[in-house]
């Protein structure tokens, strides 16, 4: 690690910040755009403390992780939206108290 970079407490930090800014917007929003964005700021939020770990321990499998972490988001991202569109289609709201047709 070098002498002048940013310690690894600081990268925790900001990842932790992102993590509960994410969980907090999934909690209190009832907006479905806005729930789908916070479980994407979750993911990045997980991403960066992978990085900042595979820095700090000067290894590659973090990034790798990482790597596997955003195509995982990618899908979700795909899949998350093609099935709020077809909500979107039954029932013209983005709230998410008015999608009730996935109950039994």
């Amino acid at each position: 690690m070098l002498e002048n970079s940013v310690p690894l407490s600081h990268y925790l930090m900001l990842s932790a910040t992102l993590f509960v800014i994410g969980v907090a917007g999934v909690l209190i929003r009832r907006n479905v755009i806005v729930v789908f964005m916070s479980i994407e700021i979750m993911l990045n939020a997980v991403n960066i403390s992978l990085i900042a770990f595979d820095n700090y321990m000067n290894l590659s499998n973090g990034q790798i992780f990482s790597f596997m972490v955003m195509c995982v988001a990618a899908a979700e991202v795909s899949v998350g939206l093609a099935i709020i569109i077809a909500l979107h289609r039954n029932k013209p709201s983005v709230n998410l108290d008015d999608f009730n047709l996935l109950k039994w």
